[in-house]
């Protein structure tokens, strides 16, 4: 009787845990998107977009241009949220496919000598961004909006 009772459990709990599990995965020829979270320490978030923008993102736009990325959005929360919640910057990227988003560009060190030839300027920069940032994260996510009829 134990183990029908188990087994009944088991067969009802399951589905619903199965359910819950990462979403679908695309081919891996399909375009691929990343979420990047930012969390900057309080009063610095205008010094580092300013450091982003200018040490970061043009960086991106070259992987664009490469045909690396297919598309990079920048995007900031409209209101605050808790401390443990809050993130300051989102940039969501659109990449080729799952390969090229899960793998180093082959191209990036010629991209950042060719867009800063100052090193030493660029390094300490990106050290400052770098210093003024309390947390970052990545979630990758995929689209599971039905299709249109």
């Amino acid at each position: 009787m134990r183990n029908i009772l188990f087994t009944l459990l088991v067969s009802v709990c399951a589905p619903p845990l199965l359910a819950q599990g990462a979403p679908p995965q695309i081919s891996p020829d399909q375009p691929y998107t990343m979420e990047y979270y930012y969390k900057v320490q309080w009063g610095h978030q205008q010094e580092f977009l300013q450091l982003f923008l200018k040490n970061h993102y043009p960086l991106l736009q070259k992987n664009v241009e490469s045909g690396r990325m297919l598309s990079v959005r920048i995007e900031q929360p409209a209101n605050h949220a808790t401390e443990d919640g809050r993130w300051d910057f989102r940039v969501t990227i659109r990449f080729k496919n799952s390969t090229v988003a899960t793998t180093s560009s082959p191209d990036e060190q010629r991209f950042i000598k060719q867009l800063w030839p100052d090193q030493a300027k660029y390094e300490k920069e990106e050290q400052r961004r770098f210093e003024i940032l309390m947390a970052h994260w990545d979630l990758p996510v995929t689209d599971i909006t039905p299709a249109k009829k």
